[in-house]
């Protein structure tokens, strides 16, 4: 006993001790002495430690934190050394500064056993720490959680209500599913308990113990059915928490549970129809906790089924009327009312009466409400839309609000009313919103205004019309998808390219810094249809006819290519653009006319460009002014109509908009794509499309960039040469061009207008490597081979490398050749690409009638941005696959 009461004070030592306490004595007869002395006085003890709220002080007066852990770690060795000391007196005290501690960061595992030595402990105040500290310090991974199972029986049948309410709330909190089995049957008797605390805090105890272990929830039925004749609204609010956890976890508890549609009915009229209640009375009404759980309650019992419906149809209306609404407490009620008539199978009147409850809602000054309203109309838009078309003006004016929040979902909503009726008017506001917009509501509002006008537009012209206009509103924010879908909409509606070019070329006329993927459809127009820019008739409608000469139109390109400002993407465009006009200029007997030389001077200048994509754009195209001159006419033709098959516009809005039943799932959204419709004009419509070859269908991800749009393939053998693809003769041995969706997509690094043309010059002996695609880090080449045996067989080594910082899973290769040829796929060496990794696989292709080869390749994997689905042509395999 002796090391434990060292101190300086010797004056509160005997006198005895003290004079024998000098130097001259020695150790031993030192501490005989204070044995004599300790035996005869009180028990001399230490000073009571440090109460919890000067912890608290110290720990708040540390100026940083070396200064904070110094207080912590000194107020830990402190408490630890009094629990070697097994010291009960402080040790409650101990446990509490010790969860502050803890709830601080810092570590208190040390303290668990005494945790549990408090829990043991027959004081109260000692089991309302000791309790608070298991639930703190304690879980389901500890060992030392299953010494607290015999201390949680024991006080779960105290005949102390307080003590019983400690340990069914550490029950519930820290249970583990071994734990939940054991005391299960101890929660159920304890909710039949007379004693109306314990039977609530036994109902929220069984409802975690359900959360950990479902299997469990048939032993608490009976006990839960009575619930609901209480009379207390603690134990109410209770069973019905318990209740709609069972119904959401279990369909044959929904069903068992249906019954006591009339019984909540009565419980939810009596609350609404009761007089003043001061116990239960929050703002005027009575208990709104009670009154929502129940709501929420019937919500689920009356989901698909009419019976249940209608039985509650009639008190809903009552609360949906009777509720006050100056309070906030009231417009939760409201709230939950909404949601359940919008949910259940409800009448016609009442889905209106609760549309036009979210409409007075937008008119509250409360963001929070509005915001609330606007978010619960995008849900029920879909299940009554004429009732929320009523409130359309409203929800416009809401696009104007100061908060993000509501702005972003009143442009949800906005867009989800567009319909053929209300277009025009409703692109107007969204245009106008458009404008005014930041930058992060452009890209998104932009696409939903190009889908909605697909959609919906009255008539080519106002189509793009809208499409223009969103080009100049949204600036650089524009996706290329609005790019491609202006594209493709210019080239199909031939009536209207003149109109499209001439009100193209005005905007291109002034500044698109700002404004680059209005630059390039612009160029793209333009050098599809300069001609009719130029030559073409005056458009009638159109106030101010274009008048210009070819060296106008250079001269801007001129200032497009120059300008540092424009984008390489926008360059390329342009670039082919000016290539193109070279063909569609009127040049007359002169070939080599100013506008002429000036072309060909501006695409020379490019071929020592330091950026490598326009270098090489700039070396190819010089050729074909000069070695290729007699193929840069066919070459550069006009494009024919792009044929898409696009989806279906009303799943494109749902998912950008978010429809009620995708909201819950938060994972990519995916689209079929529709499978290619095949006819007897071509062997192409085959590939991967026909009887003999099973289709395939991938998910594509619909936020997946947009690439190329296909084309006819009667157009697409116009442009190769008007091959007949399924006839047995050999064609033609001319250069092969790159797929007529590369003039489209000119910033495809990978295959460009002329490679066939620069590269068909390999001979028999060589074993040609081609690069048949190249997009987002993935890199397929082919390695061909002429078998020595077989001189009909030909041996292509497939292989696909990764380039990008993570893997590619789920990697598939699919080829397709015409009917006069034989392919033959062997198993790839996987279907996982790692990073700087690759993936092999050989295909055999039989060439039994010296046929021109073709094929037709699917690419689909899983990327960093969900699935990819990808689909090219490879049309210009050199001269030996014919021979």
């Amino acid at each position: 006993m002796w090391p434990y009461y060292e101190t300086e004070d010797w004056s509160v030592l005997p006198p005895e001790l003290n004079r024998r306490f000098n130097p001259a004595f020695n150790m031993a007869s030192i501490k005989q002495a204070f044995n004599e002395a300790v035996e005869r006085v009180s028990t001399v003890r230490m000073p009571a430690p440090t109460r919890l709220r000067d912890l608290i002080r110290q720990i708040r007066a540390a100026r940083t934190a070396a200064e904070e852990r110094t207080v912590v770690n000194k107020e830990c060795a402190y408490i630890r050394s009094t629990f070697r000391e097994e010291d009960s007196v402080w040790r409650c005290r101990n446990i509490a500064k010790l969860l502050y501690i803890h709830m601080l960061g810092y570590p208190a595992h040390f303290g668990q056993l005494e945790c549990l030595k408090l829990i043991a402990s027959p004081r109260f105040t000692d089991k309302r720490i000791g309790y608070l500290g298991a639930m703190l310090l304690l879980d389901e991974r500890q060992d030392v959680h299953l010494l607290i199972t015999n201390c949680l029986k024991n006080d779960l049948n105290s005949s102390t209500q307080f003590v019983i309410g400690l340990a069914l709330c550490t029950l519930g909190a820290i249970a583990s599913p071994e734990m939940a089995r054991d005391l299960a049957s101890e929660v159920e008797r304890l909710m039949k308990s007379p004693n109306a605390y314990i039977r609530k805090k036994a109902a929220l105890c069984a409802f975690r113990i359900i959360r950990r272990v479902p299997e469990l929830m048939e032993m608490f039925l009976p006990a839960t059915r009575s619930l609901l004749t209480e009379k207390n609204h603690g134990v109410l609010i209770t069973g019905v928490t318990l209740i709609t956890e069972m119904c959401e976890n279990s369909v044959d508890t929904l069903n068992h549970f249906k019954k006591i549609v009339p019984n909540l009915v009565r419980i939810l009229k009596n609350l609404i129809l009761a007089g003043y209640s001061p116990e239960h009375d929050v703002s005027g009404v009575s208990d709104p906790f009670l009154q929502v759980k129940i709501l929420r309650l019937l919500r689920i019992l009356g989901r698909n089924d009419v019976d249940a419906s209608e039985a509650m149809n009639d008190i809903l209306a009552q609360v949906a009327t009777n509720t006050e609404t100056s309070k906030n407490v009231g417009n939760t009620i409201l709230y939950e009312t909404v949601l359940s008539i919008m949910d259940i199978k409800s009448e016609s009147g009442l889905r209106v009466l609760a549309v036009n409850i979210l409409g007075r809602f937008l008119l509250n000054n409360d963001k929070n409400i509005r915001y609330v309203a606007l978010n619960t109309l995008l849900k029920t838009v879909y299940v009554d839309t004429t009732a929320v078309q009523r409130h359309r003006s409203t929800i416009l004016e809401c696009l104007k609000d100061p908060d993000v929040s509501i702005r972003r979902r009143a442009m949800e909503l906005s867009f989800a009313l567009v319909n053929t009726s209300n277009i025009r008017t409703m692109m107007k506001e969204l245009l106008l919103f458009l404008e005014r917009a930041d930058p992060e509501f452009k890209a998104q509002c932009s696409s939903n205004i190009v889908m909605s006008a697909e959609r919906f537009a009255p008539n080519k012209r106002w189509h793009l019309e809208t499409l223009f206009k969103v080009l100049v509103a949204a600036g650089n924010y524009v996706r290329d998808d609005v790019v491609a879908c202006t594209i493709q909409l210019i080239s199909e509606t031939q009536a209207q390219q003149g109109y499209a070019v001439g009100a193209l070329w005005r905007a291109l006329e002034r500044d698109t810094s700002d404004k680059q993927p209005l630059a390039q459809v612009a160029t793209w127009c333009i050098g599809e249809y300069g001609d009719l820019l130029l030559y073409g008739p005056p458009v009638e409608d159109v106030d101010a006819p274009v008048n210009l000469t070819e060296d106008e139109v250079i001269d801007v390109y001129q200032r497009l290519l120059w300008n540092p400002q424009n984008t390489v993407v926008t360059k390329q465009y342009t670039l082919l653009s000016l290539m193109k006009l070279s063909t569609r200029f009127q040049k007359g007997n002169d070939t080599e006319t100013q506008f002429y030389r000036k072309i060909r001077q501006i695409i020379d200048t490019f071929g020592s460009n330091l950026h490598i994509e326009l270098q090489q754009r700039g070396i190819e195209f010089s050729q074909l002014f000069r070695k290729y001159e007699n193929l840069r006419p066919a070459l550069l033709e006009r494009m024919p109509p792009m044929e898409t098959a696009r989806p279906q516009a009303n799943g494109i809005i749902g998912l950008v908009n978010g429809e009620p039943e995708l909201e819950e799932d938060k994972s990519p959204v995916l689209e079929q794509v529709p499978a290619p419709v095949s006819t007897d004009s071509s062997a192409l419509l085959d590939l991967l499309g026909s009887t003999d070859l099973a289709p395939v269908t991938s998910p594509v991800s619909v936020n997946a960039q947009v690439t190329s749009p296909t084309v006819s393939n009667n157009d697409l053998l116009d442009l190769l040469g008007g091959l007949d693809l399924s006839s047995p003769t050999s064609a033609p041995s001319l250069p092969q061009i790159q797929p007529t969706t590369q003039i489209f997509s000119p910033t495809n690094t990978s295959n460009y207008l002329v490679d066939g043309l620069l590269t068909s010059t390999t001979t028999q002996n060589e074993a040609p490597s081609l690069v048949v695609f190249d997009k987002l880090g993935l890199k397929i080449t082919f390695k061909l081979e002429r078998a020595s045996e077989n001189p009909d067989l030909l041996v292509i080594n497939m292989s696909a490398q990764n380039s990008n910082p993570t893997q590619l899973t789920d990697f598939l290769f699919q080829a397709a050749v015409p009917k006069t040829f034989q392919l033959q796929m062997l198993s790839p060496s996987g279907t996982v690409i790692p990073p700087a990794g690759q993936v092999t696989q050989v295909l055999k292709v039989t060439n039994v009638n010296k046929a021109t080869l073709r094929m037709r390749l699917r690419i689909s994997y899983n990327g960093t941005s969900g699935p990819i689905l990808e689909q090219t042509e490879v049309n210009y395999f050199p001269s030996l696959m014919s021979q």
